[in-house]
């Protein structure tokens, strides 16, 4: 009976990919889900928008043989850690990167929300070291390069990729053999990141992640900007000055940060765009910015073939 609920719940993951035409590559081997209290939850969903993550995994989107660079990124949707928004800010930008000769995966993260999580603000994270590790473990096989992964998130899936940038404890081991996999992403590219915790926190993220009143330690620790050091990776960031929900300061203060510890990075901070800078159709010279994200990516090597 219990090898028969294993064979139906693997096959309600990849059915429930299949409806968006994907692999789903689930980020935990069965009972060894860290951080979990052992719930079944079901996944809950209104307007593409995910409020609740059963299974945490990430949709795969691997690009043709022929143009295929060796890069991957792995994209973590916004939402305010209360959602995830998988399709505008997810499936449609790993789509883009396909065209670049990019692998794709699209992270299905559990959120401080879910009432399954023992230690709610570390889901996230631990979710995203995971996936970074799956996609290096499995490298040889899917034709990508263990130096040329990278992190790409908007808002507070753009603070979630600065974490994974900045964070240096792992908090993903399981004790199987991913556990001495490098689980930092080689690049970073942040739009509209909610990246400090502490001095211009955008509270729609600061809360649902650390609660209203969090220790010093706590904000510290999730604050980017805070824990630059020399082995933070490049990063490519993007915000609009008139952005009314998370503060430009966010990216400004982050990108001096990597400018003091000497990272290779790049800021590009446009006049228009608000908090909906997306892949296409936005206002005046924000339009530019995948233009100059691709050539980035080529200047720092990262589209060699």
């Amino acid at each position: 009976m219990k090898k028969k609920y294993i064979i139906l719940n693997l096959l309600f993951v990849f059915v429930s990919a299949s409806a968006l035409g994907q692999d789903y590559i689930p980020l935990w081997p069965k009972g060894k889900m860290p951080n979990s209290k052992g719930m079944k939850l079901e996944r809950i969903e209104e307007r593409e928008r995910v409020t609740q993550v059963d299974v945490p995994g990430m949709y795969a989107f691997f690009t043709s043989k022929e143009e295929n660079t060796g890069a991957a990124v792995l994209i973590f949707p916004p939402g305010g850690y209360q959602k995830l928004t998988y399709n505008i800010a997810g499936l449609q930008l790993a789509k883009w990167f396909n065209t670049m000769g990019i692998n794709a995966f699209v992270v299905m993260y559990r959120m401080p929300t879910s009432p399954d999580l023992k230690n709610p603000a570390f889901g996230p994270l631990t979710d995203g070291q995971r996936a970074i590790k799956l996609v290096r473990d499995n490298a040889e096989k899917w034709g990508i390069d263990k130096n040329k992964i990278g992190a790409m998130g908007c808002s507070a899936g753009g603070g979630l990729t600065v974490n994974l940038a900045t964070i240096n404890e792992d908090y993903s081991k399981i004790n199987d053999t991913l556990d001495t996999t490098d689980f930092k992403p080689n690049f970073q590219i942040v739009v509209s990141g909610a990246i400090s915790m502490k001095q211009n926190a955008h509270k729609g993220s600061h809360n649902p992640l650390l609660g209203e009143n969090p220790s010093l330690e706590m904000e510290k620790l999730f604050s980017g900007e805070l824990n630059v050091s020399n082995t933070t990776s490049p990063a490519f960031i993007v915000c609009a000055a008139n952005d009314p929900v998370v503060n430009p300061l966010n990216s400004i203060y982050y990108y001096e940060a990597l400018l003091k510890a000497n990272i290779k990075s790049a800021l590009h901070i446009f006049s228009q765009g608000g908090h909906s800078i997306a892949l296409r159709n936005n206002p005046g010279s924000t339009e530019l910015w995948t233009s100059l994200c691709e050539a980035w990516l080529k200047e720092m090597g990262f589209l060699n073939r």
